[in-house]
């Protein structure tokens, strides 16, 4: 199992420029192809929590990678 990144790009709706990375990291059997297919659910739950927010575009990746913190 290794841990995994999933990096929301979100925008605020009272000003749509207004825009951040949110990461949630999970355990996922290590495959960012998994991370992917699992990430539907996990991204309607976080927009749920967070209903000012909108999520643009999302990506996986692996803590360190890209610049992500570890």
């Amino acid at each position: 199992m290794a841990l995994v990144h999933l990096i929301l790009t979100v925008c605020s709706l009272a000003q749509p420029a207004d825009c951040e990375e949110q990461r949630i990291a999970f355990v996922e059997s290590g495959s960012l192809r998994q991370c992917m297919a699992s990430a539907p659910p996990r991204i309607a739950e976080w927009s749920a929590g967070h209903p000012n927010r909108r999520v643009v575009k999302w990506r996986c990746g692996y803590p360190g990678a890209e610049g992500t913190p570890a």
